[in-house]
C-alpha cells in the first residue's frame, strides 16, 4: 500500500515513517511549509513550537530522516491556506474576547485536510495518509472510530475530535498503540537524530501580540462587582483562569473570570470564582454517532491536559448542553469540549456559553 506521511522533523512523525516502512508499505515523505512571516520582527525564542521561523531547521531535518529511511520527500507550500483556516480563526477569536485552540482547527484542516490534498494535486497517488498522532482509528460495521492512544499521558485524540468520518477512513495512526518511551527507542535502536528531539510545547513560542498584530486598547479590570482594580491594554492579552501577569494587587491570588468584548472589561476574582458546571457548545462534530438526539451520559475533556469528567450532554437546538458531576475549573470560552465513552471519541463542539 502507498501511505503518504506527514513530517515535521520531529520524533513521532519520523518513526510514524518507520514502522510504516518496516511493515512493507510503499512510504513518501510530505511536509507543510506555513511559516510566512520571515519579515516579521520577533521579540522572543520561537524552539520547540508548531508554528515559528525555526520551521526551515525542521523541514531539513525531515528532509535527512527521509533520506536516511530511504523514501522520497517533498515540501508544500500551506502558508495562505494556513493563514486562513488557522490565523484568521486564532485573531477572530482573540478579538472576540474568546480563546481559541489553533491545533484543532489546523488538525482537522490543514495537516488532514491541506496537506494530503496538495500532494494530490501535485501527482503523487497515495493510498492513506498517516501522521505521528498518538490515537487510533478503527472500523466498526460501516462508521469509522476515533479511540484514545493506549498511553494516557500522550493520547492526542482530544486534538482530532473535528476529524470526518470521510477523513477517518483513509487515514492510519501508526502510534497510537506505543508509548513515547517506546517510539522514542525505536528512533534511538535506528539510529534516528531526532531519538531525543524535544516535543512541540504549544502552537507558538511566543509573544502571541507578534501574530495578532493588534493596537493596544486600553480598558478596565474590574472585579465581580464592577469595581476598577486597574487598566489593561486589550482583552486579548489574558486567558481564562489567568493568574500572573494581571497587575494587580489583591489581598488574596486573582484570576481571570470572564472577557468582556462589549465594555472591553477584564473580570477577575478569587479562585472559588473560577468553577463552572455547565457549559453549552456548539459547531459541533460527531465521530461515533450521527448526532445527538437525546440525554447522554459521558465523560467530557473542557481542555487537552484534562481528565475526563463525567457529565450529561443534551440536544439544544444546534447546540449541546453539558451539565458536569462536580465543578471544573476555568472553562474557557473558545475552547473545544471532546466526549468520550471509555476509550472512543464521540464527538465534541466549541465551547459558546459558561454557566
Amino acid at each position: 500500500m502507498k501511505v503518504l506521511v506527514g513530517l515535521s522533523g520531529g520524533v513521532d512523525s519520523s518513526v510514524a515513517a518507520l514502522i510504516l516502512k518496516q511493515q512493507g508499505h510503499e512510504v513518501i515523505g510530505a511536509t507543510m511549509s506555513i511559516w510566512g512571516k520571515d519579515g516579521m520582527a520577533l521579540k522572543s525564542g520561537h524552539k520547540n513550537a508548531c508554528y515559528g521561523p525555526d520551521e526551515k531547521e525542521d523541514i531539513e531535518e525531515a528532509r535527512r530522516i527521509a533520506e536516511q529511511i530511504g523514501i522520497p520527500y517533498y515540501v508544500f507550500d500551506c502558508v495562505e491556506q494556513y493563514e486562513k483556516i488557522v490565523l484568521d480563526n486564532f485573531k477572530s477569536e482573540y478579538i472576540q474576547g474568546r480563546t481559541p485552540n489553533p491545533c484543532i482547527w489546523c488538525n482537522a484542516l490543514v495537516k488532514f485536510g491541506v496537506l494530503p490534498h496538495m500532494a494530490k494535486v501535485n501527482g503523487i497517488e497515495f493510498d492513506k495518509f498517516a501522521t505521528g498522532h498518538y490515537a487510533r482509528v478503527e472500523q466498526e460495521n460501516s462508521r469509522f472510530l476515533l479511540k484514545k492512544g493506549i498511553a494516557s499521558n500522550k493520547d492526542q485524540s482530544y486534538f482530532l475530535y473535528r476529524l470526518s468520518q470521510d477523513t477517518l477512513s483513509n487515514i492510519i495512526l501508526p502510534l497510537g498503540n506505543y508509548s513515547k518511551d517506546e517510539i522514542r527507542q525505536i528512533a534511538k535502536d535506528n539510529g534516528l537524530n531526532v531519538a531525543e528531539k524535544p516535543d512541540s510545547q504549544d502552537f507558538y513560542d511566543g509573544d502571541y501580540n507578534e501574530l495578532l498584530g493588534l493596537q493596544e486598547k486600553i480598558g478596565n479590570i474590574v472585579d465581580v462587582n464592577g469595581k476598577i482594580l486597574g487598566t489593561h491594554k486589550g482583552i486579548w492579552n489574558y486567558t481564562i483562569g489567568q493568574r500572573k501577569g494581571l497587575g494587580v494587587a489583591a489581598s488574596e491570588p486573582m484570576y481571570v473570570l470572564e472577557l468582556k468584548k462589549d465594555t472591553n472589561e477584564v473580570v477577575i476574582g478569587p479562585a472559588d470564582k473560577t468553577f463552572k458546571k455547565s457549559l453549552r457548545a456548539v459547531n459541533l462534530n460527531w465521530i461515533s454517532i450521527d448526532g445527538l438526539k437525546e440525554e447522554m451520559q459521558v465523560c467530557a475533556k473542557i481542555r487537552s491536559t484534562q481528565k475526563p469528567a463525567n457529565a450529561v450532554i443534551k440536544p439544544d437546538g444546534d447546540g449541546v448542553d453539558v451539565e458536569f458531576d462536580e465543578l471544573q475549573k476555568s472553562i474557557a470560552i473558545g475552547q473545544s469540549v471532546v466526549f468520550y465513552d471509555e476509550d472512543r471519541v464521540i464527538g465534541g463542539g466549541i465551547i459558546d456559553s459558561v454557566e
